[in-house]
């Protein structure tokens, strides 16, 4: 719900309840994401510092990670990982995706000559520190045609 940069700072509007309770009636578990698009757009003409400053002077803080994150939910995406020596790049998907379609969001021709995708995931790479020390601990999958893809797999 988008509110006036005061409102989004006070978090109050007149509005706010009665939206919500609407929502509680008419569409149980759905999320309100109170926002100020104002106050959003203010920040992005900051610089990391002058907005986490001014955030924290206004005792409040940027809402779009939230609303990201509840977005991404919402529409069941979950993301996937390429790796190479000079970038990571992260691509969005369905939950649900098998290896092949996957592949063919970074390109239309790997879907149609898919064989097989070398999985590492992330939480793992996170903990052990190198994708040596994850091939190491036998944590690198070799997966074909019908793998589903998971969040964070590399």
């Amino acid at each position: 719900m988008n509110l006036s940069e005061r409102d989004f700072i006070r978090q109050k509007n007149k509005y706010l309840p009665k939206v919500k309770a609407w929502i509680d009636e008419n569409s149980p578990g759905d999320v309100l994401i109170p926002i100020s698009v104002i106050f959003e757009d203010r920040l992005t003409r900051m610089t990391d510092e002058e907005a986490t400053e001014e955030c924290k002077n206004l005792k409040t803080k940027s809402q779009i990670g939230k609303l990201v994150v509840t977005m991404r939910k919402a529409l069941r995406l979950i993301s996937f990982f390429t790796t190479g020596t000079d970038e990571v790049r992260q691509w969005s998907i369905r939950e649900g995706t098998k290896a092949p379609q996957a592949a063919g969001v970074i390109h239309g021709d790997f879907e149609k000559t898919f064989i097989q995708a070398i999985i590492s995931r992330y939480a793992d790479l996170k903990e052990l520190g190198s994708e040596a020390e994850v091939k190491a601990a036998g944590k690198l999958l070799i997966k074909g045609k019908d793998y589903v893809m998971e969040d964070g797999d590399m």
